[in-house]
């Protein structure tokens, strides 16, 4: 999930710096690209996962009759 937002911040950065637009408050095609950066680390470091359970098993899956 961080890395499709990363996508999209990188998008966004890419057009302010071919415009060469400034979003008041002094937000710039750099500070899009930094804020990317950052998501994309966060997601290579495991946060944001869609599930917490990875090897968990289902004990409850094979009954005996």
């Amino acid at each position: 999930m961080l890395a499709i937002v990363a996508a999209i911040i990188f998008g966004l950065g890419f057009l302010l710096d071919l415009v060469g637009a400034r979003i008041p408050g002094g937000f710039s095609g750099m500070t899009f690209a930094l804020l990317g950066l950052c998501l994309l680390a966060l997601h290579q470091a495991g946060v944001g996962k869609a599930s917490f359970r990875t090897g968990y098993s289902n004990w409850r899956g094979r009954t005996r009759r």
